[in-house]
């Protein structure tokens, strides 16, 4: 099978744990060997998330002028190349010699008319004491949120992905039977201004639903969406939570999930299968393989497409699930 495996942030970072060039090494270690077990039978894609990197490199580039605070798209071109340098060289480690591994920054096209530029949504970056929010807002025009936990953070907006630039590129290494690590932090976030130029914006793309966008355009057999949480479950946190092994698109689209943490990852699997009618699971990262093979986590089964099946448009224009996608932002 060709699989888009997307891995959440605890691929780098769990909960709790300091953001260490040693603690991510070292979780990446454990992560390449779930990765490299998949990749005995398959081949795989990685995407991966990159939201603690963007915010201690927003950190470092302010300790140096905090009046002049670095572009989000040249911020996540920067993690895309640490955190791909980091899969790759322990992937490589793992899997047999011979092996073939290849990390791509990628850029993602978004629409400059996009609802979400009018709505900002995405906590990014470090927490901010009022005063510090007041000023950050004032000096650089920044949206603030008041954070549950206490304190401000920045929020920007979260377009939906349009188009993978330099997918061609990912299709050649895949012919050559390389694996390939590429869509970091749901691509670098570009859009194609008046003149018809390419310039990135301050914004983060979801990775699920670009993971999602590079499944259908790669025609992917199947997406795997890895995180910490072994499935998804109705009533999750309650006494009486219970995973779901398996759900159809429509029934799990339907279900009351927290939109900061489950919910982008159910829109991306359900828009995957409504389009492809393959399969998406969502679940552990070290549960990989039992995912894929019906042991574990939660797994969204192969519906009759609504979209052509073999479709390699870039675009989600051409894709009945852009819908499905934009309707559960």
């Amino acid at each position: 099978m060709r699989i888009v495996v997307a891995l959440g942030g605890n691929a780098l970072l769990r909960r709790g744990e300091p953001l260490t060039a040693a603690v991510q090494r070292t979780n990446v270690r454990l992560a390449a060997l779930a990765l490299a077990d998949l990749a005995r039978d398959h081949e795989i894609i990685v995407a991966h998330g990159n939201g603690p990197q963007v915010g201690l490199l927003a950190l470092q580039g302010a300790s140096y002028d905090p009046q002049k605070p670095w572009p989000l798209d040249v911020l996540g071109a920067e993690t895309d190349g640490m955190i791909g340098y980091l899969i790759e060289q322990e992937l490589m480690n793992a899997l047999p010699k011979g092996s073939r591994c290849a990390t791509l920054l990628s850029r993602v096209e978004v629409d400059p008319k996009d609802p979400a530029f009018g709505a900002p949504s995405k906590p990014i970056g470090p927490v901010y004491t009022e005063k510090e929010a007041a000023l950050a807002a004032s000096n650089h025009g920044w949206q603030m949120v008041q954070e549950a936990t206490g304190g401000m953070r920045r929020i920007v907006p979260s377009p939906m992905p349009l188009r993978i630039i330099g997918l061609d590129a990912i299709k050649v290494l895949l012919d050559a039977e390389h694996i390939v690590i590429c869509a970091g932090g749901g691509g670098i976030p570009v859009i194609r201004n008046t003149s018809g130029d390419m310039e990135g914006v301050e914004a983060v793309i979801d990775k699920d639903r670009t993971s999602a966008l590079l499944a259908l355009g790669l025609n992917a057999d199947a997406l795997l969406l890895l995180t910490d949480v072994p499935a998804v479950y109705r009533d999750f946190g309650a006494p009486n939570q219970t995973a779901i092994s398996e759900i159809t698109p429509s029934k799990l689209g339907n279900l009351d999930l927290p939109p900061g943490s489950m919910g982008p990852k159910v829109a991306a699997a359900v828009a995957f299968t409504t389009a492809s009618g393959k399969l998406a699971g969502i679940g552990q990262l070290t549960d990989a393989r039992a995912i894929i093979e019906g042991r574990a986590g939660t797994r969204i089964p192969e519906e009759k497409p609504k979209a052509r099946q073999g479709a390699t448009d870039e675009t989600f224009a051409e894709q009945q699930g852009v819908s499905d996608l934009r309707g559960k932002q």
